[in-house]
């Protein structure tokens, strides 16, 4: 009972199977109808929001598009107006500039017009001046009783005349001179010993620079809160100037030792890198004690170089010191020693006392060594030492008349004076002050144009030449023989000048045309 049982289950179980599977399909089915639909809607929403979204897109993308354009016509606008603009200026200009023509040509025309009415004046009152000066010559004629080439004759004589005298005065000169041989020996003499002495030139300025290897050496020598600076002036006697100069310090003082020993001394400290007051104290002593050094070889050298030998050490020391001084800006030493050559050389062609002359060129400035320390000429302080060291009476003599403020009684003594000129007043000894040479230059000039007829007048060459222009119409080429004559004589009395001055007197006539 129970097997058929389970065979009736089994046989219900297979019929259902069917029918299960054909439910199953059914519900399927209509699950996949009801998916499909649902499918279906969204896809039409999908679509449907893509329809919206790119209606959106496309509004908003005409509306990009039409701002550009918008932009895009408002720059061509823009840079059509700003083109508009600039040929508007370049069309006035150019209108402008056919206007400025336009009156530059009826300008033109009309000096045109006006030089042709001007020169035909000028022909009239040309031919009108020709007869007026042909009856002029002819009542000049009719008045003198002389023909024009008897006036000629007659003022060629009057020169010939002045001519001869001035050859008289000058024949006369040159025979005074002639026997005056004893002027003649001496400018030979004088002459002679100015060959044989070679000198420097004037000295170079005596400003003290000390070049720094930076800037920041500036801020080491000044120190904190400037100590450093303050100690060096100090022991010195210096002014330090430092300002924006690059590398480089400027010392400044009146005395020319304190400053070549400031000098050495800063150079020292540049060198040893140790700038502080006990340092500056040391090198500022080594510095003195090698300036001594310095001046005492100085003053050896000189009496070897100039042969003057015996002086006492303390003169020597003072005749070093004038290796630092400068009188017109030469050297003083180095004057004095040539002042020595000169005076010994002329002594020995005039047979006196080489030795004393020489001596007395060699000390005949030594107070100028201490003049700025002691009051009283270089004159008075240099006979004061000489008497104190010893020297000779005739040295002490001859040096103390160099400038005239004692009558000379030997011949050494008016020897050593003859030098001391020579040697300051040489081309290139002295420097000429600036005043005085623009002076002597406006002098000159002024006495120029002072005559008539002048146009212009030029002093070159230094003041040894003045070209004088004259007016070709005032002045004929007869009357400038004259002028010049009268200028240079006038030159010769109102002036004082070295060497000669030349006078050249320019007459020109020029026409100029234009070819077209």
């Amino acid at each position: 009972m129970n097997t058929i049982k389970e065979i009736y289950y089994i046989i219900a179980i297979i019929a259902m199977i069917p029918i299960g599977i054909i439910v199953g399909i059914t519900l399927r089915k209509r699950t996949a109808e009801k998916l499909i639909g649902s499918a279906e809607f969204k896809a039409q929403e999908i679509v449907l929001e893509a329809e919206k979204n790119a209606e959106g897109l496309k509004k908003e993308k005409l509306i990009e598009a039409k701002e550009e354009v918008h932009q895009l016509r408002n720059e061509l606008e823009k840079e059509t107006k700003e083109r508009r603009a600039e040929l508007q200026r370049m069309e006035k200009r150019v209108l402008q500039k056919e206007e400025t023509l336009d009156k530059k040509s009826e300008n033109l025309e009309k000096k045109d017009e006006t030089l042709n009415r001007k020169i035909k004046d000028v022909e009239v009152k040309q031919s009108e001046v020709e007869k007026l000066y042909e009856s002029q010559v002819q009542e000049l004629e009719r008045i003198s009783g002389l023909t024009v080439e008897e006036a000629k004759n007659h003022l060629l004589s009057d020169i010939e005349k002045e001519v001869k005298h001035d050859a008289v005065v000058m024949i006369k000169d040159i025979e005074s001179k002639a026997k005056e041989e004893g002027s003649k020996k001496a400018k030979e003499i004088i002459a002679y010993a100015i060959q044989k002495c070679a000198a420097d030139y004037v000295a170079e300025s005596t400003v003290s620079v000390v070049a720094l290897p930076n800037d920041e050496m500036k801020g080491r020598i000044i120190g904190r809160e400037g100590r450093n600076i303050r100690a060096l002036e100090t022991l010195t006697g210096v002014d330090l100037i430092i300002d924006d100069t690059p590398e480089a310090v400027i010392l400044s003082s009146f005395d020319p030792i304190r400053r070549e020993i400031a000098r050495v001394a800063l150079e020292k400290l540049i060198v040893d890198g140790r700038i502080h007051p006990a340092r500056i104290e040391e090198m500022v002593d080594k510095a003195r004690k090698e300036i001594d050094q310095t001046i005492k070889e100085a003053g050896e050298n000189a009496c070897f170089d100039a042969g003057v030998h015996n002086l006492h050490p303390e003169l020597i020391k003072l005749l070093g010191r004038l290796r630092y001084r400068t009188s017109y800006g030469q050297n003083v030493l180095r004057h004095s020693i040539e002042v020595s050559y000169l005076a010994g050389i002329m002594a020995a062609e005039l047979g006196t006392d080489v030795r004393i002359a020489k001596r007395a060129g060699l000390l005949h400035d030594i107070g100028k060594a201490i003049d700025h320390e002691m009051e009283g000429t270089h004159i008075e302080i240099g006979m004061n030492l000489l008497k104190k060291y010893r020297e000779s009476n005739e040295v002490i003599h001859a040096m103390s008349t160099h400038h005239g403020d004692y009558e000379p009684q030997t011949v050494e003594a008016v020897l050593v004076t003859a030098a001391d000129a020579i040697s300051a007043a040489r081309p290139g000894a002295r420097r000429e002050t600036l005043e005085t040479y623009i002076k002597r230059l406006e002098a000159l000039e002024g006495i120029a144009n002072s005559y008539e007829g002048i146009e212009k007048s030029f002093a070159i060459q230094a003041g040894r030449e003045i070209r004088v222009m004259v007016l070709p119409e005032r002045v004929t080429d007869d009357e400038l023989v004259l002028l010049a004559k009268d200028l240079r004589k006038r030159i010769e009395n109102e002036l004082d000048y070295p060497g000669q001055i030349k006078v050249s007197v320019i007459r020109e006539t020029r026409a100029v045309d234009y070819a077209k």
